[in-house]
């Protein structure tokens, strides 16, 4: 699609910077906000309107915030392509609504590497459900929005105002902002883990 109206964002963010305005401006919009964990009390304390992830999952966060939002009806809300009536169906079938946009940045890895934590704390360190939704949200970009940095919410919101929806050339180029975070944040990682001692 040329143009997409943006009416479910699901929020999930390490770096809070201007995350406030910017929920409010969704609400403001009618958007739905999703979220979970700290973002979500965040938006809470906010007096933000928010619907937690489990309550969409139908399914607690498990093993200490390690599995979130890995779940069909988070994924499949993100993948489906909107241009194929089949993957709609699919989502009708099981009851799946359909987001519009991901608002995602990663736990701050660089920032841990420079307290040497021991391996075991390092490693919880690393995201994995982020770097999920991103990829997921980024390669549906004919279909979705990411926001992978806090940076592109200004011009976001001046294209989410527009009545016919957020335009294809600015999806496109977040989507690959996006995989430009992760190939870094997965570099960076994989230096790490090359160079420690288990």
């Amino acid at each position: 699609m040329d143009f997409l109206p943006i009416k479910r964002a699901l929020l999930s963010v390490t770096d809070k910077t201007g995350l406030k305005e910017f929920a409010e401006f969704l609400h403001s919009q009618g958007v739905e906000l999703v979220s979970t964990g700290g973002t979500m009390k965040f938006l809470q304390e906010a007096g933000l309107p928010v619907t937690s992830v489990e309550s969409v999952t139908g399914f607690p966060e498990i093993l200490n915030g390690r599995v979130k939002t890995l779940h069909p009806k988070i994924h499949g809300g993100i993948l489906a392509d909107k241009d194929n009536p089949k993957h709609m169906e699919t989502l009708a079938e099981h009851k799946i609504t359909p987001f519009d946009l991901v608002c995602v940045n990663l736990y701050d890895f660089a920032t841990a590497l420079q307290k040497k934590l021991p391996v075991r704390d390092m490693v919880e360190e690393i995201d994995i459900g982020g770097p999920c939704l991103m990829r997921a949200t980024a390669k549906n970009f004919h279909s979705m929005l990411i926001l992978p940095d806090p940076k592109f919410y200004i011009e976001a919101m001046d294209l989410i105002k527009n009545d016919k929806g957020v335009n294809l050339a600015f999806r496109k180029n977040m989507a690959a902002k996006t995989f430009q975070i992760t190939s870094q944040y997965d570099a960076m990682i994989s230096l790490y883990l090359e160079g420690v001692a288990v």
